[in-house]
């Protein structure tokens, strides 16, 4: 059903009252998901006015879209969307900064430890000399990342299992937020053998000191860039240091579409919402700022690649790394964040008297407040 944005509005209004863990009728399951559609619809047709104002955009076999030189893109990114997919290699508990849209929002303090001389690789734990016979009796994955906070608050611990890896083949992409690394800690980190390092220079605000370590990363692992979810901030002040970013000689910059969960979602409410798919929730901006920056790019022609790490890459991500698993047809792990839907927080969107659906029609008989009987 095409609802109209009042009846939308009425009908969420109402059910961000119910208390947690109340059902909803299956017509007002079908109110909830007809109102998600208006809402994506909207997004969607604005994202592709803003697409069509991009010259040269690409896609990776239709899986993502970028501009920039094809040799500049990420390989970890092509490992995640067409290789055997994103493993994760998962240490340090810890991490020196705050940011808003952390995914371990307010929980930093009290994240359990992986383990002293321990490894999550796959979700199992591994002694460091297990990696050995992890490596004989498994296929090689294309490529693996080293994530999960901040891994230079005990950098040293990754210089060995960054070399046994790099003795088998496997390309490796390490996140940072830059804050902590130094030329030393750097150097040796290309010496051990590490292909790509991800700064996440939304995480200090584009601080000068940061930018300067992408320069200095440059001099000694061969692929360097940022990866950071693309919000307002970071979008104005990327801006005021773009030519010291560019002076560093970097390869490319992922913006990720910012996507919530209960943790860090507090710290955007009021935003306007949608929701992808019934999956992933995010605020429309982020993706639209990520193509206006993709414009800017394509038009002052960046010698860089500038990767549309949204909500559908994500989405081909888990599709890619089902089939890579032998998973049934249509497999995936993409999903909500949340147990239960946040109703109130799509009340901004709907109360907004800019944002127009495409198409409105009057509800069917029987889907009206006080006819829904059962």
């Amino acid at each position: 059903m095409k609802i109209s944005k009042k009846d939308a509005l009425a009908w969420f209004e109402f059910f961000a009252q119910l208390p947690a863990g109340e059902q909803l009728l299956v017509k007002q399951q079908e109110i909830v998901y007809a109102a998600f559609a208006q809402i994506e619809a909207v997004v969607i047709k604005r994202k592709e006015e803003l697409m069509a104002q991009i010259s040269g955009l690409k896609t990776l076999e239709n899986r993502t879209l970028f501009v920039g030189p094809d040799d500049k893109f990420p390989d970890g990114c092509r490992s995640c969307l067409l290789g055997s997919g994103l493993t994760a290699i998962r240490k340090t508990n810890k991490c020196n900064l705050q940011c808003r849209f952390c995914y371990n929002y307010g929980e930093l303090d009290a994240i359990e430890p992986v383990g002293e001389g321990i490894w999550v690789i796959g979700g199992t734990k591994f002694y460091e000399n297990d990696i050995d016979l992890l490596l004989e009796i498994h296929k090689k994955p294309t490529g693996v990342a080293y994530v999960y906070l901040e891994p230079f608050m005990e950098i040293e611990k990754y210089y060995n299992i960054i070399q046994k890896f790099n003795k088998a083949g496997i390309y490796q992409h390490l996140y940072t937020n830059g804050t902590l690394a130094t030329e030393t800690t750097l150097k040796a980190l290309g010496e051990a053998g590490l292909d790509e390092l991800r700064f996440n220079l939304g995480a200090s605000g584009c601080a000068d000191k940061v930018i300067e370590n992408i320069g200095i990363a440059k001099k000694y692992i061969k692929k360097v860039g940022i990866e950071t979810p693309m919000t307002n901030e970071f979008f104005e002040k990327f801006f005021v240091k773009k030519q010291a970013v560019f002076d560093t000689g970097l390869d490319f910059i992922n913006c990720a579409e910012l996507h919530l969960n209960p943790n860090n979602i507090e710290n955007y409410w009021g935003e306007k919402m949608y929701i992808a798919r019934h999956g992933y929730i995010s605020p429309i901006w982020s993706r639209e700022l990520t193509l206006r920056f993709m414009a800017a790019a394509a038009k002052e022609k960046w010698n860089l690649v500038v990767h549309d790490c949204s909500n559908d890459t994500k989405f081909a991500r888990d599709l890619n790394l089902g089939v890579k698993e032998g998973k049934w047809f249509g497999a995936s792990s993409y999903t909500s964040e949340f147990l239960e839907i946040p109703y109130a927080i799509f009340l901004p969107v709907l109360r907004d008297e800019e944002f127009h659906f495409l198409v409105e029609e009057e509800l069917p008989s029987g889907y009206k407040p006080g006819e829904m009987l059962f």
